[in-house]
């Protein structure tokens, strides 16, 4: 290990010498949030053409790695080195006050810090700044070009058309709809430049049109790529390599072949440690269970060649010898069991990995009509959803399709009444009870610890509160956290908790997979299926829409729905 942190520039190697250099690495890196072990001698690199998918649960430091390989943390110890650019581009998509279309692509894209550090190393050199100033210039000139500076903006309009995004790029991104956040995200995945570029669940609100284009556009990238994902299918297209990171060792395990390969191994590897663990504790319950029951015999020998029964049964004292040093022959037996016990290779038994046990609260069965929209027109804007005409029926199972800004939130927003109607008529029953995630994950209110919140939700005391949410993951101090600064993969356990406390009859869920780790996503999957009341889902996750059984298909387009 490094004594101290370190991050250096590797020099690139031409192409033509044949050699695989990395493009970026980490080499026993260590990483601690006060007293709390993230990251512990990870190792990790990066080439050219490498598609390397990092796993684990939520919490495990995946963000956090991501963080540090683009220079945005500092390692406690080990090293980080790096040839090139690389470029975050994190999961929240964070448009900030008063930033424009173009800004955003540009800050995301690395293109407008280039820029600034341009613009300071050309006044550095034009006021006759240090001797190396146009040593400086030129490295901040080579990094402007490299990430296409200069025709960013052609490049961007040129993006923004084919996504379907406002053609004006000085429109502030405050304005955009949920779906056009959404677009915005990908078209600046699209323009990046870097040489090594890390993704932090970039699949997160994009419909199957943006999946297929961000799939196809990173098969093509000539750089390295490093991405964090909970979307199954998305990591079997973009991965050719798997870095788990074990939360109790903190440590990173390379897995080769792709996420399916990853998968199979994994099992096998359970099933391995498993059945060598089986092996030995069987081996060793049978030593100790044979040292017992020789020893007891043992004893019972010895107190029965000894007794004054034996002595009148037997008057030959060599005899009643011979038959006491048998018996003691025997708690030798024992003895050698124990040391052979003892002997063999310790095998640790496999963890037993904490796993989100969720079941939906027991739904009390609503009346037959559970919503109705009748010829419900919702104005936004410049965008019309409707007019719709809708009724959910008890048990209905109901899956919503469409592509960014087509209107699926919308529909929601209009059945749940949370938006008013421009014309027609809306209802719900009067026995429904909704428990809803929604797409922003905004259930709680940002200022307040997570507790109190919950706790007004439910009307919990708080240590029936505090019991429902550890078994969601969510820990002594992670309750006590103001709710809008948990991650928002918490943020979306604790509407799960949410939801598992509320009986609900109506579940209403948009895209309820983002955020989640990959086992939380399976028993999701599960609670789903045994699901007694109504759904209704809003989901591009493609795993999880062929595996829960589904009664109707409605797909919104342009504001309209069509339904198989």
């Amino acid at each position: 290990m490094a004594d101290g942190p370190r991050r250096s520039a590797e020099r690139r190697a031409y192409p033509g010498l044949g050699l695989t250099v990395s493009l970026l690495a980490a080499r026993g890196v260590s990483f601690s949030y006060g007293a709390a072990t993230v990251l512990t001698d990870v190792e990790l690199t990066v080439a050219a053409g490498d598609r390397t998918a990092l796993v684990g649960p939520n919490g495990a430091g995946k963000s956090t790695l991501l963080r540090l390989l683009a220079g945005l943390e500092q390692p406690d110890s080990g090293e980080i080195t790096v040839a090139g650019t690389v470029g975050l581009l994190p999961q929240e998509r964070d448009r900030r006050p008063g930033e424009t279309v173009l800004g955003y692509v540009a800050r995301r894209t690395g293109v407008s810090a280039a820029e600034s550090a341009l613009q300071s190393a050309a006044e550095d050199m034009a006021s006759g700044g240090p001797g190396d100033a146009g040593s400086a210039y030129a490295k901040a000139l080579d990094r402007y070009l490299a990430l296409g500076g200069p025709d960013l903006e052609a490049r961007t309009a040129e993006v923004s058309a084919a996504l379907g995004l406002p053609a004006d790029l000085d429109r502030r991104t405050s304005g955009l709809s949920g779906g056009q956040a959404a677009r915005l995200a990908l078209a600046s995945v699209l323009l990046a430049r870097f040489d090594v570029i890390l993704l932090d669940e970039p699949t997160n609100d994009l419909d199957l049109a943006g999946l297929e284009l961000l799939e196809r556009h990173l098969a093509g990238l000539r750089g390295g790529l490093v991405v964090v994902s909970h979307d199954r299918a998305f990591l079997e297209q973009a991965a050719s390599e798997v870095i788990q990171l074990d939360q109790h060792s903190h440590q990173a395990i390379r897995y080769g072949g792709g996420f399916a390969a990853y998968q199979a191994e994994l099992e096998r590897d359970r099933a391995r440690a498993r059945a060598e663990y089986e092996a030995y504790a069987g081996r060793r319950d049978e030593l100790i269970q044979r040292a017992r029951r020789q020893r007891e015999w043992s004893r019972s020998g010895e107190r029965s060649a000894n007794s004054p029964a034996a002595r009148r049964r037997e008057p030959d004292k060599n005899i009643r010898h011979a038959r006491a040093q048998g018996a003691q022959q025997l708690g030798a037996g024992a003895a050698a069991a124990i040391r052979a016990a003892d002997r063999l290779e310790v095998v640790q038994e496999p963890r037993k990995e904490w796993e989100l046990r969720l079941r939906f609260g027991a739904a009390r069965r609503s009346g037959d009509v559970v919503a109705t929209l009748d010829g419900a027109v919702v104005d936004r804007g410049s965008f019309r959803l409707g007019p719709v005409d809708l009724q959910l029926a008890w048990a209905d199972r109901v899956v919503v399709a469409g592509t960014n800004g087509s209107g699926k939130t919308t529909l929601i927003e209009a059945i749940l009444g949370r938006i008013p109607l421009t014309a027609g008529r809306r209802s719900l029953g009067p026995s429904v009870v909704v428990g809803e995630i929604d797409q922003a994950r905004r259930t709680f209110d940002p200022a307040s610890p997570l507790l109190d919140a919950f706790c007004a939700h439910t009307g919990q005391i708080p240590g029936e509160a505090r019991t429902l949410l550890a078994k969601f993951g969510l820990g002594a101090d992670d309750v006590l956290r103001p709710a809008g600064s948990l991650s928002p993969g918490e943020r979306t356990r604790a509407d799960l908790a949410l939801l598992a406390r509320a009986g609900a009859n109506l579940l209403v869920l948009d895209e309820p997979t983002n955020h989640l780790d990959l086992p939380a996503i399976e028993q999701l999957e599960q609670a789903l299926e045994r699901y007694d009341g109504t759904l209704l889902m809003v989901t591009h996750d493609r795993r999880l829409r062929e595996r829960i059984p589904v009664t109707r298909h409605i797909t919104v387009i342009d504001g309209k729905l069509t339904e198989t």
